[in-house]
């Protein structure tokens, strides 16, 4: 989260920079090239006045040597040039090479001779490679005899340009590294307890709600906001205390009166009349006793189990290996068959209360209530990438569905969502022993291991007429840690 704080940052500091460093930069450049032009412009100004003279009285041979000694120290060629256009005095070889280069050379040229001081030539864009052309007219008015020229190379002052542009660059750089040094540490600091809270509030979705967050670190307001987080939660967990508690309480202490007055009842039996409507009314009551009991016994084990909220990893074959011999015991007994398909190797996430106890829910209602002959176990792994393979356990993010399901009655499509209830029953299932609870729990305890449980058809109904019950759980596949990765996988069940 502080890298995208310092992604608003960074460019803000940046534009600042190029804000300020930009005209700078530009003030700089304009700097010394004015001061280029203002030596330049001395120097023909010096060299004008000496031709004046030296051109006036005959005596050149001075000019000449000065004109050279010039151009042998700065490579700068200085020419006298005459009123015909021909160059009197100067290194004329190197003159003319210069001004080859130089288009604007014949413009400046004609302006000096006619007395005026042109504007000087070429571009001062440090970029730019042409050369200064500063001309002076040697006399005044309508005495002016010739013009003194001088055509500069700038690259010593382009190249002293960049460097002072690059060290204005070094300088905008300290206070953006100055700025990614301190936000990076400050943003942590700042945005930590908002991590905080956001991983606790991942916990809290999935039914761990013991979860507090840190009400000491952060600043002033972020503190506030996690002591209101955990005040919130501490009601929370209070009420979800007080709920599971008086559920368990209330069934128990329900359950011993329930159990004197069952008691009471049965022992009426033997002064019923049997040709009476006693009998009827007896049957009725006993049956009505004994479906509050199976009611109280649910209640308490929706207590027991929703009191465990903590999912941790566990392997699918230990959890199958303690259950198949009994399912196929009692799927035998009801003259079923149970077929399990299951790849070795898979591990997930178990849910609050045991992956075997909602296994037995599962198989138990498609014994109970679908009236099925076959009831199949599969569990297979969905892989968070393509890459991995088909009952690779191993593939991190990966989610694992186990998936009952029978050829029996089934449930209609509109009563799916209901059936996931608590307390609903299917109109056909009302005479069948049940409470109505073991699909609503289980729904909730694999919700509360970040999974999900769902509805589906069946296995086709041997006439044909439709689709059986399916359950599918689908849960989060738990990566095998580096150490027991090379150890053989259980045989499938």
């Amino acid at each position: 989260m502080h890298r995208r704080l310092l992604v608003v940052l960074v460019p803000l500091a940046v534009l600042l920079v190029a804000a300020l460093g930009v005209p700078l930069s530009v003030t700089v450049a304009e700097r010394e090239m004015q001061e280029t032009y203002v030596d330049r412009l001395n120097d023909v100004g010096r060299f004008a006045s000496l031709a004046e003279t030296a051109l006036t009285t005959g005596r050149t041979e001075a000019l000449q040597q000065e004109l050279a000694r010039y151009h042998e120290l700065y490579g700068i060629p200085v020419a006298v040039i005459g009123m015909s256009g021909t160059v009197l005095l100067g290194p004329a070889d190197a003159y003319r090479e210069a001004a080859r280069a130089e288009p604007g050379l014949p413009r400046i040229v004609t302006a000096a001779l006619s007395g005026t001081r042109p504007e000087p030539s070429g571009k001062w864009a440090p970029w730019d490679d042409s050369a200064l052309v500063v001309a002076e007219p040697v006399g005044r008015d309508s005495e002016v005899v010739g013009a003194v020229v001088t055509i500069s190379d700038l690259s010593k002052t382009r190249h002293r340009i960049l460097v002072r542009w690059a060290q204005l660059a070094g300088l905008g750089l300290l206070p953006l590294i100055a700025l990614v040094a301190v936000a990076w540490p400050v943003s942590a600091w700042v945005l930590r307890p908002v991590r905080e809270l956001d991983a606790a509030s991942s916990r809290i979705s999935r039914g761990d709600l013991t979860i507090r967050a840190d009400a000491e670190a952060g600043p002033a307001e972020l503190r506030r906001l996690a002591e209101s987080f955990n005040t919130m939660m501490d009601a929370v967990e209070n009420a979800a205390q007080r709920q599971r508690a008086f559920v368990s309480d209330a069934s128990h202490q329900l359950r011993n009166p329930l159990t004197s007055l069952r008691l009471a009842v049965e022992s009426l039996e033997p002064h019923l009349d049997t040709a009476g409507d006693g009998r009827q009314v007896y049957d009725v009551a006993v049956d009505e006793l004994k479906a509050m009991q199976r009611l109280l016994n649910s209640l308490q084990a929706s207590a027991r189990m929703e009191s465990m909220r903590t999912a941790s990893p566990v392997d699918l074959d230990a959890v199958l290996a303690t259950r198949v011999d009994r399912w196929r015991a009692l799927t035998a007994t009801a003259g079923q068959t149970l077929t399990v398909d299951v790849p070795p190797g898979l591990r997930l996430l178990e849910p609050p209360g045991g992956l075997g106890s909602i296994l037995d829910e599962l198989i138990s209602n498609a014994l109970r209530l679908s009236d099925a002959r076959v009831v199949e176990v599969t569990a297979r792994i969905v892989p968070a990438g393509a890459g991995a393979g088909r009952g690779d356990a191993s593939a991190a993010g990966g989610v694992v569905t186990i998936v009952v399901r029978d050829d029996g009655q089934g449930i209609d499509a509109s009563e799916r969502a209901q059936a996931l209830r608590r307390f609903w029953r299917s109109p056909r299932h009302q005479n069948v022993a049940g409470t109505g609870l073991g699909l609503a729990i289980c729904a909730d305890l694999v919700g509360a291991a970040g999974g999900e449980l769902r509805l589906e058809d069946g296995l086709p109904r041997p006439d044909g007429s439709g689709h059986g019950f399916a359950a599918v759980i689908a849960l989060p596949a738990v990566p095998r840690a580096a150490s027991s990765s090379d150890a053989p996988a259980p045989s499938p069940v």
